[in-house]
């Protein structure tokens, strides 16, 4: 039942996909329909998967970066009220700024390498991770802070034993949405300048007409993320595995 449901809606999307390209009479160069995009996947499927690395490549190195910045950032606001009013401001800020705006800027910095896209998912990534955890860890239960403090626990020991894993499912729903945008700060920066990777190689397609490489191309991109979302989610859950999902039945 688990194979058949993703099975199922795929056939569905694929049929919506084609139903809308004859109702519209799109022609190719504006909307192909699945099967020439179909045909272009597996016609450029080695080049595909050789941009598939640098950009999956970025993505992770972002995810991890952003993932240690933004949990840093946390635990130093959380154990210094000081720190905490400076470095809150800046978060709050550092979101305000259009992060697609910053992308030139991290080119020009950077240069057409990786480190700009990685950059950039950095920059994506890391005010979800910071702010859930940050947030998760003010939440933590009051009772269990007031019997740690009656029994002459540490200020650290409190932190490691009871503040940090109260905090972890709040960590583990930032973690989950940075996962789902950090694709989007790799292909970005490969959008505004680089050589390879799935968002140069749309580009490229695009300025040949070549729509149903495009399309194949987004195809490869979307089809990672969910299968890199889904994986850090089932880590997820047995990071906090005292949590069971809920939902309203």
């Amino acid at each position: 039942m688990n194979i058949l449901r993703p099975l199922i809606l795929t056939a569905g999307l694929l049929l919506l996909w084609q139903l809308l390209v004859t109702l519209t009479g799109a022609p190719p160069y504006i909307l192909p329909g699945p099967l020439p995009v179909g045909h272009a996947l597996l016609d450029k499927f080695p080049l595909l998967l050789s941009h598939l690395g640098t950009t999956l490549t970025e993505i992770l190195l972002g995810l991890a970066l952003g993932t240690i910045l933004g949990t840093g950032a946390a635990l130093i606001m959380i154990l210094s009220p000081l720190l905490k009013r400076w470095m809150l401001p800046v978060l709050v800020v550092s979101q305000a700024i259009p992060v697609f705006a910053l992308a030139p800027i991290l080119v020009l910095w950077l240069g057409y390498g990786m480190a700009s896209k990685v950059g950039m998912a950095v920059l994506i990534i890391f005010f979800p991770v910071a702010s859930s955890f940050y947030s998760g860890m003010q939440r933590t239960e009051p009772d269990l802070l007031e019997l740690a403090r009656i029994m002459g626990a540490k200020p650290l020991a409190v932190l490691r034993t009871i503040i940090i894993p109260s905090a972890l499912p709040a960590f583990a729903s930032g973690l989950r949405v940075a996962t789902a945008v950090a694709p989007i700060g790799a292909v970005v920066g490969e959008w505004v300048g680089s050589s390879a990777g799935l968002g140069f190689y749309m580009l490229h397609a695009n300025a040949r007409m070549q729509i149903d490489v495009m399309f194949a191309a987004l195809t490869v991109l979307a089809v990672t993320s969910l299968a890199l979302y889904f994986l850090i989610d089932r880590l997820l859950d047995k990071l906090v595995f005292w949590q069971p999902k809920q939902g309203i039945q």
